[in-house]
């Protein structure tokens, strides 16, 4: 039996230490509302400062290969909500599978408009490897 895998490493920097433990602050408090949810909105992710405390960085990365893309970002647009974010953001992510299966391997991007709260793009491998073997214009 093969096991499928979702990772991902990404930073984002708030501006300040205080808006950093604003954010841990609020996952805490959103992960306790959702304790014993059959489905958490705000789960599958580990968040830390990067560099410890007095640290503006927030450090994202998938919770033991099972990371939660849209639990990201859900909860980015979430904080950029609370601690009023602005600007453009993203992260990549791989998909992986501890055996060779065809269509198990990939990864992708995600873009993220703090200052207007939605995601504006995303970008899957697998999907652009199929594009341009089909012919179609391979960089767009």
């Amino acid at each position: 039996m093969a096991d499928y895998f979702t990772h991902f490493s990404c930073v984002l920097d708030v501006g300040s230490p205080e808006k950093a433990t604003t954010a841990l602050g609020l996952l805490a408090h959103l992960h306790l509302d959702e304790e014993g949810a059959d489905d958490p909105e705000y789960a599958g992710f580990a968040m830390t400062q990067q560099d410890g405390p007095g640290s503006s960085i927030l450090w994202f990365h998938d919770d033991d290969g099972q990371g939660d893309i849209e639990g990201v970002i859900r909860f980015v647009l979430r904080l950029a909500e609370e601690i009023d974010l602005t600007g453009l953001w993203g992260f990549e992510v791989a998909y992986t599978c501890s055996r060779p299966r065809l269509d198990a391997f990939g990864g992708g991007a995600h873009v993220i408009d703090l200052g207007a709260r939605k995601s504006i793009g995303w970008t899957s491998t697998h999907e652009w490897l199929e594009a341009a073997l089909r012919g179609e214009d391979f960089d767009a």
